[in-house]
């Protein structure tokens, strides 16, 4: 079976890449620079914004996992061009090639979309490709982490100090990339649903729990601070002054870091008959842990 994949350069793609060798998948994936050959993918050099590329990129494959967007940029128009310009030039290059299998990849912040700018993005996506008629399947992961991001890094590093700034009390979920990158794997694999999913490992936790999570994988006790979103909007101007377009804490961020509930609605998770987390959040932040270690970040 032959997959065209869109982001696999990326954190969630990459794994998605790992998971993909000896599976019986075949992947050919987009890419703005040379990457090193790897036994069962094909690089196709390309861009979202390249209809010659893309043309290249479905040609005779059987399917398209859409992993490609944007989570942080410098206004709207960023996030119009990377998450909605970019999902619906992948949707037109798949009905163009005949493919009938497209699995998407959004966000929880997808069902909020009046919180962000980067949440609207990611639900106006969603609209079309449900509305695209082919064979879709939406996947609204909640926080992924794991070896090779840098999205969790600053909150590690914290950790590490014994501190955890937290938003406003709320309850989350997260997902290790790991799990993620399985149920994306099959999913492609499957036909339909034609369903919007939401995807987390299943615990429930509190801010504060997160942070004694995260504490105990840097071997630290934390104390826990939650931060009014006045002071978060007063923090993401700071950290865009110091850090530029590499600020992880952004204005846009702030309001739905806000909202008390990003956890998955429990009829919306994958059938377990076909997908459920394996990968426990202590052992997986451990594990995320070790990486940053193992590569000076931490």
């Amino acid at each position: 079976m032959i997959v065209a994949v869109t982001g696999a350069t990326g954190f969630v793609g990459r794994a998605v890449v790992d998971r993909a060798a000896g599976s019986g998948l075949s992947l050919r994936a987009l890419t703005r620079r040379a990457q090193p050959s790897r036994v069962g993918l094909t690089w196709i050099a390309g861009a979202l914004d390249k209809h010659e590329s893309l043309a290249t990129l479905v040609e005779g494959a059987d399917a398209v996992l859409h992993i490609a967007g944007v989570v942080n940029a410098p206004d709207r128009a960023g996030f119009v061009t990377g998450n909605i310009d970019g999902t619906r030039a992948m949707v037109e290059a798949a009905k163009a090639a005949g493919i009938k299998r497209f699995v998407h990849v959004s966000s929880l912040s997808a069902r909020e979309p009046e919180l962000s700018v980067y949440g609207w993005s990611k639900r106006q996506a969603e609209t079309i490709v449900a509305q695209s008629g082919l064979d879709w399947t939406i996947v609204r992961p909640s926080g992924i982490y794991g070896p090779h991001d840098t999205e969790w890094l600053d909150v590690f590093r914290t950790a590490k100090l014994g501190l955890a700034f937290m938003p406003p009390p709320g309850q989350l979920s997260l997902i290790a990339v790991e799990d993620f990158a399985r149920l994306l794997t099959t999913l492609v694999a499957t036909n339909g649903p034609r369903d919007v999913l939401e995807v987390d490992d299943g615990q429930v936790l509190t801010h504060a729990e997160l942070a004694q999570a995260m504490g105990a994988a840097v071997g630290r006790r934390v104390m826990t601070l939650h931060l009014p979103k006045g002071l978060l909007s007063l923090g993401a101007t700071i950290d865009r002054r110091l850090r530029g377009p590499r600020a992880k804490l952004t204005p846009d961020r702030v309001g739905y870091l806000c909202h008390p509930d990003w956890t998955a609605d429990p009829a919306l998770r994958p059938d377990p008959a076909m997908w459920q987390p394996a990968i426990p959040l202590a052992k997986g932040l451990a594990d995320t842990a070790r990486w940053y270690r193992a590569n000076g970040l931490l």
